[in-house]
């Protein structure tokens, strides 16, 4: 369980890493089809973390070019935080909690990322509900299945991820789960200092 997490978490967390603040890159092959997109971006990030002759700062630029244009970083950042609490926050507060956020998933990244392993990769039909688009797929080794879900909307044309289910278990709502209950006993400076704290291990 802990190597599927840490797939997920590599993939998500190294697009973390090179979108916040930044502007997307112009891709004019960015597919349209939001079952092509995952396809192809999974190929090709599994095809890099596989390849032993990369060091690991290659590998990471690699994914980065890969991966970074499909993720919905500052909507991602809004609902980690929820409807509730994102209003209340300045500006200045809401770029801090941010940057805090994508910092604490690099972190978590340098320490996973070297427990890739070969995991099987299958995609199964996507479903579509309103404006959101399910992308489900599993990934399996020999007595284990992992079930993953990609949401997606489309943003400014462009189909983009914005939430991902590892067993049913939303990555945000896991996060905002931690961040209601530091708030319910503190303010929004308290959950900024916390964020500065290294990771518990």
């Amino acid at each position: 369980m802990r190597r599927f997490w840490s797939v997920i978490v590599i993939i998500l967390i190294v697009c973390q890493v090179v979108s916040a603040g930044k502007k997307e890159p112009e891709d004019p092959n960015y597919p349209n089809d939001p079952n092509e997109l995952i396809h192809i971006k999974w190929d090709a990030v599994i095809s890099i973390l596989q390849n032993k002759d990369l060091d690991q700062e290659t590998r990471v630029r690699k994914i980065n070019k890969i991966v970074s244009p499909i993720f919905d970083f500052p909507l991602m950042a809004k609902l980690a935080l929820g409807r509730e609490h994102w209003p209340k926050l300045t500006e200045a507060q809401q770029e801090k909690f941010t940057r805090l956020f994508i910092e604490r998933l690099r972190t978590s990244y340098r320490e996973k990322i070297a427990l890739y392993t070969n995991e099987d990769i299958l995609f199964k039909p996507a479903e579509k509900k309103k404006s959101t688009i399910y992308i489900p797929m599993e990934l399996k080794t020999k007595d284990k299945k992992i079930a993953v879900l990609h949401k997606l909307r489309k943003i400014d044309k462009r189909w983009k991820v914005y939430d991902v289910e590892i067993q049913g278990v939303s990555i945000l709502l896991t996060y905002r789960s931690q961040f209601d209950d530091i708030l319910s006993k503190g303010t929004v400076e308290d959950l900024l200092s916390r964020l500065e704290e290294p990771p518990a291990q």
